[in-house]
């Protein structure tokens, strides 16, 4: 008896001592345990910055030639500025002056006349389009109008007045009339008008106390 009692304690052993084993091989724990997530999300990339595209200035070089029809007459007109382009700013009295000749096909020996000039000023930026500025106009004082026929030529000088200071450039606006005869002396005159556009940067007003 005493025999097979020892016996069954010696297979209960053995039956405790596999099972601790077999619980032994098992994973660790932390080896099942689901991987934590990362709580640091990518931080969002900024857009790029807007750069605001370069404005167009048609004196950027000191002037600019234009050729001009009107039907029969052919304008050649010339503008400049004896404002350095960096002087024009929004409160200063910016000077435009041009210079113009004409040819008419076919030329049979008749007058070309300049009847008026006409220069209108409309600042603006990139988003908005301000009032236009009080037209300044040249008028002739004489008889049919100033004699433009090559080699005669007209000159003149507009001032682009006060623009809003958040102006960027200015659009000058240029009308010509023009009185052309209809044959060699003859009182009989037929009217042509021409127009052109001549677009200017506004230079950025310094900071007041700067140089």
């Amino acid at each position: 008896m005493m025999r097979m009692r020892t016996m069954r304690l010696a297979a209960a052993a053995v039956v405790v001592s596999a099972a601790v084993v077999l619980s032994g091989c098992g994973p660790a724990p932390w080896a099942t345990a689901p991987s934590p997530t990362s709580s640091s999300a990518p931080a969002p990339s900024s857009p790029p910055p807007v750069v605001a595209p370069p404005v167009e200035n048609d004196l950027s070089s000191g002037s600019t030639q234009r050729d001009l029809t009107a039907g029969a007459v052919s304008v050649a007109v010339n503008y400049w500025s004896e404002l350095r382009m960096d002087r024009w700013t929004p409160t200063a009295v910016k000077p435009v002056s041009l210079s113009l000749v004409t040819t008419v096909k076919p030329n049979d020996g008749q007058k070309v006349y300049l009847q008026k000039a006409t220069m209108l000023a409309i600042p603006a930026n990139a988003d908005e389009t301000f009032p236009a500025l009080e037209p300044q106009v040249d008028q002739a004082s004489v008889k049919n109008g100033y004699l433009v026929l090559k080699p005669y030529s007209y000159s003149q000088t507009f001032n682009v007045g006060q623009v809003p200071e958040n102006a960027t450039y200015v659009t000058l606006q240029f009308t010509y009339d023009f009185l052309v005869q209809t044959k060699p002396k003859a009182d009989e005159y037929a009217k042509q008008t021409a127009t052109d556009t001549v677009t200017v940067a506004i230079a950025q007003q310094a900071a007041s106390g700067s140089e």
